[in-house]
């Protein structure tokens, strides 16, 4: 990444930067609260070596979310949790749709590449299949007088 004009650096969303102090502060809590959060396995920063907490602002905006669904909404911290893990399934689902329809791009090209291929004089000679007749005939033989 290349440094913004304003002589900051650019933070990848999921880099872990920040101290729980930090971290709390940004997110407007107490670190107590991101301790708890982090226990029931709410928000899970990143760690250190020695073990200590490091908060992305990914985990900074997430932290927010809770605070909003919990103060906001009234949804208690097992339902926060659970909405949080089905937005994760759905973000992953939504991303593996994505490397699906790449795939079969991908894999349509190949077959028109493929069929570009085959001679023009080949092409007349390849005809449909199709699949047999499933009507009764009767057959009677002709009777010769």
């Amino acid at each position: 990444m290349t440094a913004p004009s304003d002589g900051f650096r650019a933070v990848a969303e999921d880099a872990p930067v920040f101290v729980i102090s930090v971290a709390a502060e940004l997110a407007g809590m107490h670190a107590q609260t991101l301790r708890q959060y982090d226990r029931l396995g709410l928000v899970s920063p990143g760690r250190t070596s020695g073990g200590g907490r490091r908060y992305s602002p990914r985990d900074v905006a997430l932290l927010r979310e809770v605070q909003r669904l919990s103060q906001e909404d009234g949804v208690n911290l097992a339902g926060i949790k659970r909405i949080i893990e089905l937005e994760s399934r759905v973000e992953a689902l939504q991303a593996r749709v994505h490397e699906l329809l790449e795939e079969l791009d991908r894999a349509e090209s190949r077959r028109m590449a493929a069929e570009a291929a085959v001679p023009a004089s080949y092409r007349r000679d390849l005809v449909p299949h199709r699949r047999p007749s499933s009507a009764l005939v009767v057959w009677r033989p002709t009777t010769r007088s």
